[in-house]
């Protein structure tokens, strides 16, 4: 009779984790404004966290969504967010906030996480625990008596683009092309800049300044769509977001800068000529000011200027530079040469002491 209820109370165990596993292995169910919302694929948990199909969760919403490249963005209820797969970081209405775990992707699937899609277009995110539901709130379907904050409009900057390189939706034949934004519209504040290529932070290699930025690849990009996103902000704090996209081609003409003088570290006064040699009718673009230091990135903080220069049929090219410094200060200067035709671009940095 013992071992009777020893078998019995076994079974019994055995039945109550069995039932324990299948509720910790419920599926997640959520709906929006009381309605079941279909997604397919079904959400999933990583992290303690709901991640869903993102199309299905910004459709469901009300939000229209852009993905490629790994880049996603979104527009919404007057709201803008950018993620990027593998990044913690993303971007809402032109504001850096982190993410406790970032998108990833699934098969063909690529998956957001639910609690910050939601709240970052507006909705208001419950959990049912016992029945693991995320109930969603949004929009009309809010309960008439739930008081919903008023959310001043974010101001946005007036800075657009003024010209992109290479062009926006062009082709290029280079490999490592000279990739370029000015700005119109107004000054950025250089130390806000980001520049991202890909889904990538290649701000550390560029070129910041108030009215632009400039990044030479340091090594042959693939030959397909490249996308490229310039974020930051004006100098009264209004945020704004660029973007365009090119195709790199499959050129090999490897272009220089050689003899370039004055000489890094020289002695140079407010005003002074650069010169060097480069490919022959290349476009050459000189960047020269005031510097400060941002962490590792360069910004110019000080006078400014940007010149362009088109090296003669020989290479060689020569341009007054005229900046408003004082002697003792620190002055960089970028030369940035693209070539003709198949846009291949190299870059070379100087410092130089006022005297």
């Amino acid at each position: 009779m013992q071992m009777i209820f020893s078998r019995l109370g076994a079974a019994i165990t055995a039945v109550a984790m069995c039932a324990a596993v299948a509720m910790a292995q419920q599926a997640v169910s959520v709906t929006v404004n009381g309605q079941t919302a279909s997604l397919n694929p079904p959400p999933v948990e990583r992290a303690g966290r709901v991640f869903v199909p993102l199309r299905g969760v910004f459709e469901q919403l009300g939000a229209s969504v852009v993905y490629a490249n790994g880049e996603i963005n979104a527009q919404g209820h007057g709201r803008s967010i950018s993620l990027h797969i593998g990044s913690p970081q993303a971007v809402v209405n032109g504001q850096t906030q982190q993410l406790d775990v970032a998108p990833f992707i699934i098969g063909a699937s690529t998956y957001v996480p639910l609690r910050f899609v939601a709240q970052a277009l507006g909705a208001e995110v419950n959990w049912d625990n016992a029945n693991r539901i995320v109930a969603i709130v949004s929009g009309p379907g809010r309960p008439p008596n739930q008081v919903i904050p008023a959310q001043a409009p974010v101001e946005q900057s007036s800075i657009r683009l003024d010209r992109e390189v290479p062009a926006d939706d062009a082709t290029v034949a280079s490999e490592r092309p000279t990739i370029e934004a000015t700005f119109a519209g107004g000054n950025a504040d250089p130390n806000s800049l980001r520049m991202r290529l890909d889904g990538k932070d290649v701000t550390a290699g560029a070129t910041l300044s108030p009215n632009g930025v400039v990044y030479s690849p340091p090594s042959d990009l693939l030959s397909q769509q490249h996308s490229v996103v310039v974020t930051g902000t004006d100098r009264r704090g209004r945020p704004f977001r660029l973007a365009w996209t090119f195709t790199s081609g499959t050129s090999h003409l490897i272009n220089y800068i050689r003899d370039l003088q004055p000489s890094n570290g020289q002695s140079v006064p407010g005003t002074f000529t650069i010169s060097g040699r480069t490919l022959p009718n290349a476009r050459v673009e000189i960047d020269a000011g005031a510097t400060v230091n941002v962490g590792r990135m360069l910004a110019f903080g000080g006078d400014h200027e940007r010149i362009e220069a088109i090296a003669d049929r020989h290479g060689e090219f020569a341009q007054q530079v005229q900046l408003n410094v004082r002697p003792g200060e620190h002055v960089t200067l970028v030369v940035t040469s693209t070539a003709p035709q198949t846009e291949s671009s190299v870059r070379v940095m100087r410092h130089y002491d006022v005297s």
